[in-house]
């Protein structure tokens, strides 16, 4: 650091490098952060088997949300409103701000909280979002077949859409002026829904099976990704009457020019038939600045392709990811700017851990565990008791300052300098923050004034005893 600090003052590198070198540290230096936990204010125990195979209950064990957590979204202005959604149908709004100071630990308690309802959510949520241009407003979707808008300062639903079959995802874009959210469904067409007009305005036909996956172009507005059961990727612009522009294609590694499907005139040749996965296909994410896309399947595959060529890039990710769940599967890349131009990372839910991969090799940079017990029971206080296998089923990161395609440039919020926040099954909410330079002095220094402090007590008790016997008055006879 203090070599970086003399380059830069020296004028050697500039302030937009010395940032990257900075904020690249701060990336790879990610680790758990148990002092920050989340209390959803439900009242029971936390169930385990002792040696002797009797349960023993913890009733001072506290979850964001006991049935499970199963969806998060934060948004990307501030960096201070956390919604999470739970397998009972609940939302719960979050303010990360509540924590004045972050070395210190800490429990949140929910702001506001959603519960199950006919107004709100009759079955467990699937999939949470924020508006695009502001917080004022965030999206969730169930399998109860609803989209729900919601007024995130009234905790109110403003608008619901029945789509008739179980919701797996949504997306909106985060450029486009169009306002459309395109819903991935049970049923194999994305339905588009206009915020706008309030209606169902638009389906794309042409899937094989369920959609669990969508993304919106941060490029180009009117172009999405979706992705389907039958282990197809397609690209769709919503304008065209036909819809598909293209199909990904995992033995594709030239892209469209040197594979003939780019003619002369510039007319692209859509192909008869091309899987991106040899399985579902359950995650889809674009790079913020648009030029690559990434998909994951139950192959336990996950592949990086050129947006603007189709082309396979063949990134190697190894055996290790870990993607079995017929569930839409959140994950991200890094906001542009943080890394230098081709370093970007990728953070994948592996189940049971957190993988910061190298997006462009594909290589581990970092494993991310600490994800609590595999197995987590519960006792209700009503006294129904439940045992589910844990996994992460949803991550978020906590980034500021973002605003049309960027997720948030400016690492964490105005109380800490970075964070991820994980979705679990066991009901909890986990932090996962960098570390800091200075945090190991910090502790040193608590443990030295510990140690000051005994010495200190110990010294008085003497001098105490000392001042005892040299007070009295001794008689000699």
């Amino acid at each position: 650091m203090n070599h970086l600090l003399f380059e830069r003052s020296s004028g050697h590198i500039g302030p937009n490098v010395f940032a990257r070198l900075q904020t690249t540290q701060l990336l790879n230096s990610f680790q758990p952060t148990p002092r920050f936990r989340f209390d959803g204010g439900e009242k029971g125990a936390a169930i385990r088997h002792d040696e002797g195979g009797s349960v023993v209950g913890d009733p001072s064990s506290i979850w964001a949300h006991q049935a499970g957590v199963n969806a998060l979204a934060l948004e990307r202005f501030d960096g201070r409103i956390l919604v999470s959604g739970g397998l009972d149908a609940s939302i719960k709004l979050w303010d990360l701000e509540q924590c004045g100071n972050p070395s210190k630990a800490y429990t949140y308690t929910p702001v506001v909280k959603i519960p199950r309802s006919d107004q709100s959510h009759k079955f467990g949520i699937t999939h949470l979002s924020f508006y695009p241009f502001d917080s004022a407003a965030f999206l969730s979707t169930s399998y109860d077949h609803t989209l729900k808008v919601w007024a995130t300062e009234r905790a109110k639903p403003s608008a619901s859409f029945n789509l008739g079959y179980k919701v797996y995802t949504h997306a909106i874009s985060p450029i486009a002026s169009h306002l459309l959210v395109a819903c991935g469904t049970q049923h194999p067409t994305t339905r588009l829904v206009d915020l706008r007009s309030g209606s169902n305005v638009q389906s794309l036909a042409g899937n094989a099976g369920a959609v669990l996956a969508a993304a919106w172009s941060p490029r180009h507005e009117h172009v999405l990704a979706t992705g389907s059961v039958n282990g197809t990727v397609k690209l769709w612009d919503i304008r065209r009457a036909g819809g598909v522009i293209g199909m990904l294609d995992h033995e594709d590694s030239l892209g469209l020019y040197y594979n003939g499907l780019l003619e002369d005139s510039g007319k692209v040749r859509i192909r008869a038939a091309a899987k991106a996965h040899t399985a579902p296909v359950n995650s889809l994410a674009w790079t913020d600045d648009g030029e690559y896309i990434v998909s994951a399947g139950h192959d336990r595959r996950i592949r990086v392709w050129d947006a603007a060529t189709g082309r396979n890039t063949l990134a190697s990710f190894g055996p290790s990811i870990k993607n079995s769940h017929l569930t839409s599967v959140t994950m991200f890349t890094s906001p542009v700017g943080l890394t230098h131009p081709g370093k970007e990372l990728l953070f994948w839910p592996n189940e049971t851990e957190i993988l910061v991969l190298d997006l462009h090799d594909g290589h581990v940079v970092t494993r991310l565990r600490g994800t609590g017990s595999a197995v987590a029971g519960v006792r209700s206080a009503t006294g129904a008791q439940r045992t589910i296998r844990n996994r992460i089923a949803s991550i978020v990161w906590r980034g500021s300052g973002g605003g049309g395609s960027s997720s948030g440039v400016a690492m964490g919020g105005s109380n800490m300098a970075g964070a991820i926040f994980s979705a679990h099954l066991d009901g909890q909410i986990r932090a996962w923050t960098p570390n800091l330079e200075g945090d190991d002095c910090e502790d040193e220094d608590d443990h030295l004034d510990e140690a000051s402090a005994e010495k200190a007590k110990k010294r008085k008790a003497l001098d105490d005893v000392f001042k005892g016997l040299v007070g009295k008055k001794i008689t000699f006879t």
